[in-house]
């Protein structure tokens, strides 16, 4: 069964006894900078690769040819074509990689000022802690939309890795879903469905508090779709999440079993034979399958 924590103090915030609740200052001068330095930065360097090849190589050698013929005879024209789509996805590539690289010296930078950590942070009273918590969610949006909706969305785990928004364990999948972009730790080997939320933070309008955990999923963890792991949920190794799943605040599975419901805990065989609408003469034949493909690996 799974277990929760207990809701701890509030202790990353500068909350004074008696303060009242004041205007937060949003510093859209700060959202707007940053975003020029990693949009207009990561265009710059491929911007000029891709230019000079197309007025120095594509263009003379390829779009000014007058002979139509000698596109295909002459060997430069032919280069030039065939050149060009390998040049596209270079300066593409490399256009990623800047945005990696800009966000990772901003986040870095937003860390250094302010670190990252576990607490609850007030929505109503101005802190540093709060300026950074959203200074860093605006800075790793446009960076996850470029790789996950990009051509190469595989490349979204190295970005957050690369970042350091996220520890993404080997041979793990994330698809795409709502948050999963920051203080989140998952293993090697794991499946994580569409349109899940493995959220660090939860903004409680009614309460005007955000609480802001790591996430920890270990290794081997298949989260079917539409599931939601909340602030601080620990997932152990080798756990199994049906869809439709949720996981409270501070929830803790043991791991090596199936979970479902919200808060999600431990179904068992029959549970789980009922839900997957399985007989025991399905399982039955399962065994004698299994036993079968046994005796001819052997033979």
């Amino acid at each position: 069964m799974a277990n929760m924590k207990e809701e701890p103090k509030i202790n990353n915030t500068e909350e004074k006894k008696g303060e009242k609740e004041q205007e937060i200052n949003l510093q859209f001068h700060l959202y707007l900078t940053f975003f020029a330095i990693i949009y207009l930065g990561s265009y710059f360097l491929p911007g000029i690769v891709f230019m000079l090849y197309f007025f120095l190589v594509f263009k003379p050698f390829f779009l000014d040819i007058n002979d139509f013929f000698s596109l295909f005879t002459d060997l430069r024209p032919l280069l030039a074509l065939a050149l060009m789509p390998l040049i596209t996805i270079s300066c593409y590539l490399l256009h990623l990689f800047f945005i990696g690289l800009l966000t990772r010296v901003l986040w870095r930078f937003t860390e250094w000022r302010c670190p990252t950590q576990d607490g609850i942070i007030l929505r109503t009273v101005p802190s540093d802690t709060l300026n950074y918590y959203h200074i860093r969610s605006f800075l790793i949006k446009y960076g996850k939309n470029a790789f996950t909706k990009g051509m190469f969305p595989w490349l979204a785990n190295w970005y957050f890795n690369f970042v350091g928004s996220c520890k993404i364990g080997k041979g793990t999948t994330i698809e795409e879903e709502i948050v999963a972009d920051k203080y989140i730790d998952v293993g090697d080997n794991c499946y994580i469905g569409v349109n899940s939320a493995i959220c660090s933070h939860a903004v409680e309008g009614i309460f005007g508090r955000i609480p802001y955990f790591e996430i920890k999923i270990g290794d081997n963890v298949t989260f079917a779709a539409f599931g939601i792991v909340g602030p601080g949920g620990d997932i152990k190794d080798n756990s199994y999440i049906l869809p439709l799943s949720g996981f409270t605040k501070k929830q803790i599975t043991k791991g090596n079993n199936y979970y479902f419901g919200l808060p999600a805990r431990k179904i068992f065989t029959k549970k789980v034979m009922k839900y997957l609408k399985i007989s025991e003469e399905d399982l039955e034949k399962n065994k004698n399958l299994k036993e079968i493909n046994d005796r001819e690996k052997n033979l």
